[in-house]
């Protein structure tokens, strides 16, 4: 990187005396600017960041003295050594008056090219240092606020790992508590002989609900595993020909039980088949953790499932009208682990949102969601319609 130069100013009304000084202070790494009266000197004073100022005393209009004041008034140039240059004799006491106003040294003329040059490089030097100090100071700042944000980052780590932690014990527990609790009902009743509590319709019962705990605790693991192959980068997807339409309505009639015991419906609609390549089961998975999340957070009203699609790509839209997401917690809705709102009564581990994206971007696919507090969410997978691939 190069290094910038070094900006000096010198004023003064006269044009060979300018020459002359400039002639004795440049140098390769120094870019020198030069005025010939107090106004113009204070436009190039707030344009440029200046190491020195060499001012001559006596000028028309504004001298040295008045711009020296005017320079101490203004936080832009109060930092800026002055050095008073004058042809009038010692015995007018100019230096005291020089060093009143602020500066910080007073030359003579004739000058000594020798001892300008010395006393330029001085504050050259001087200021060159203090440039890199501010440097290294807003590069250890910088750094400070990158260790703070690491730290920050760290300690959301470790929480979400403790909630992570907390919500995977919670949510098997559930299930097996149920189960360990009908193996201990069925276990009294063995003991007791009481054969009669194992006739057909009670062993139907009794499996189904079996079932559910064990179909429960699959879809505990299955999320987990999911997150575990998208970290790794090893989740794949198997396309082949599907149909959405169809799809959407078996899955709609699979969960409109559930949505009857949240006090919902579903309604489809879906005018028209959609075919492309799709992976079947994981398009499925990711509508189920839609309607699933719509039915947990819709508040008991209607849902709907809108089907569209053109030649380029279908939309599958799943609309709740519940209490909405909160606009600070729409750009991490999609992150692992995030939930709805705590009055939301929230389940789960909240991987559904996270893996669903995944395996829509895995398709080639978007999934976004659209929400506004009081207004209900909703929520579009994006799904590109490809050619199925040659044999």
């Amino acid at each position: 990187m190069m290094k910038e130069a070094t900006k000096l100013l010198i004023v003064d009304d006269l044009a060979e005396n300018l020459r002359a000084l400039n002639a004795i202070i440049r140098a390769d790494d120094r870019a020198v600017y030069q005025a010939t009266s107090g106004e113009e000197a204070l436009a190039l004073l707030l344009e440029h960041d200046f190491a020195l100022a060499i001012l001559d005393v006596q000028m028309p209009g504004m001298d040295g003295f008045e711009l020296a004041e005017l320079m101490r008034g203004t936080d832009k140039t109060r930092h800026i050594p002055i050095v008073f240059v004058s042809a009038a004799g010692r015995e007018l006491n100019y230096a005291f008056k020089g060093y009143e106003t602020g500066a910080v040294d007073f030359l003579y003329k004739p000058l000594d090219p020798d001892a300008v040059k010395s006393k330029v490089n001085v504050f050259v030097d001087l200021h060159c240092q203090r440039q890199e100090i501010r440097r290294r100071a807003e590069e250890q700042e910088a750094l400070v606020g990158q260790l703070n944000a690491t730290q920050d980052e760290l300690r959301r780590a470790l929480r979400m790992r403790d909630e992570f932690m907390s919500m995977v014990a919670h949510e098997l527990r559930t299930p097996l508590n149920t189960l360990y609790l009908e193996t201990q009902m069925r276990k009294l009743q063995l003991d007791r002989g009481n054969m009669a509590a194992f006739d057909a319709p009670q062993l139907q019962r009794m499996v189904a609900r079996d079932d559910r705990q064990i179909q429960a605790m699959i879809r505990l693991i299955d999320d987990m595993l999911d997150v575990s192959r998208i970290h790794s980068g090893i989740l794949s997807i198997r396309p082949s020909a599907a149909e959405l339409a169809g799809l959407l309505q078996r899955l709609t009639e699979d969960l409109a039980r559930q949505a009857a015991d949240a006090g919902s419906s579903i309604r489809l609609h879906a005018a028209q088949a959609v075919t492309g390549w799709w992976d079947e089961f994981r398009i499925e998975q990711v509508i189920i953790n839609l309607l699933t999340n719509a039915l947990r957070y819709g508040g008991g009203k209607p849902i709907e499932v809108r089907l569209a699609a053109d030649s380029k790509e279908a939309r599958v839209q799943v609309i709740d009208q519940g209490a909405g997401i909160p606009e600070d917690m729409l750009p991490r809705i999609f992150e692992p682990y995030e939930r709805g709102p705590s009055n939301a009564a929230p389940a789960g581990l909240g991987l559904g949102l996270y893996i669903s994206r995944q395996l829509a971007e895995a398709h080639g696919g978007t999934l976004t969601v659209c929400s506004k507090p009081g207004e209900g969410s909703c929520f579009m997978l994006t799904l590109p319609r490809t050619e199925a691939p040659p044999p």
